[in-house]
């Protein structure tokens, strides 16, 4: 799934190409992917046919991007695990899996949202204090000017669950993924099984400020692509995984250490680690 940097940069390929242009058609090839418009494709079509986007905006995962006309209403954009945000020209030849194409008054690049496994989608949604309803509780991501670091490490030495999990909870902190989380806790050589209580403030405020750098790393690469499924607007891979020091990497010599660098499974997927700088907690998931 996308993460924090690769959804930046789709969010800048779109506020570059697709914003300030009168919509003149929506097609929506795949009613998966506006299932949360209870209206379907004729809502879609109502909301931005004649509008424009007035910028694009982003927190954590989630894109949004406003609307000029209806000031109170924002196109919002979900990558899922395999969305992709196209700008094409309208002659190029539809990509097998287009679900949604906007097209603009204009007749240059059109915006066409591709996604393979339909986990993604689009709706239309109103907007409150500056936020659409629909993300209110996405947690504010550690690149966002207003974030509270400190208020964030206190909400993560309280929570008595092991420090990756918080980590991935976008109600906690946004934008951290299984990617960036691996990369946060390897820097901070920190056991991502190690609970949030049984942390200090100090090592908490070293994960997330680590976790903060690796993404803007990240993201100055184009974030990271190790699939043909994340792609930016011009269908570009990001290079940023040649970087990585533990995701990924599992046998892997640790670039610290030099011990292999180990995976496990965590919560349905994979986690990778040093097993000499990230020591499992005494009790194999407990509080050392």
């Amino acid at each position: 799934m996308p993460e924090l940097p690769e959804v930046e940069v789709v969010r800048r390929g779109i506020d570059a190409w697709a914003t300030k242009r009168t919509i003149s058609h929506v097609d929506v090839l795949h009613a998966r992917s506006i299932r949360r418009c209870e209206g379907g494709a004729a809502e879609l079509r109502a909301a931005l046919e004649g509008d424009a986007f007035r910028c694009a905006s982003r927190r954590g995962k989630y894109l949004w991007l406003p609307l000029t006309r209806a000031n109170d209403q924002a196109l919002v954009v979900h990558l899922g695990m395999s969305g992709q945000v196209l700008m094409q020209p309208p002659r190029e030849e539809d990509e097998t899996h287009l679900r949604v194409r906007v097209r603009f008054a204009d007749d240059d690049r059109e915006m066409r949202f591709v996604d393979q496994r339909t986990f993604g989608g689009m709706h239309v949604d109103e907007v409150i204090d500056g936020v659409p309803s629909s993300i209110t509780h996405i947690a504010r991501d550690p690149l966002d000017p207003d974030f509270d670091e400190a208020a964030t490490v206190r909400a993560i030495c309280h929570k008595d669950s092991e420090v990756k999990r918080v980590l991935l909870d976008q109600s906690v902190v946004s934008g951290i993924g299984n990617i960036y989380a691996d990369e946060a806790l390897w820097r901070s050589a920190i056991n991502g099984r190690r609970r949030g209580s049984a942390l200090t403030s100090a090592q908490v405020r070293m994960v997330v400020s680590n976790a903060r750098e690796v993404m803007l790393e990240a993201l100055a690469q184009g974030g990271t692509s190790f699939d043909s499924l994340y792609v930016n607007v011009n269908g570009e891979s990001g290079y940023f995984e040649r970087a990585l020091d533990a995701y990924g990497r599992e046998g892997e010599p640790c670039r610290r250490c030099g011990a292999a660098i180990r995976r496990e499974a965590f919560m349905n997927r994979s986690s990778y680690r040093c097993p000499r700088c990230q020591r499992a907690p005494r009790g194999g998931a407990g509080t050392g």
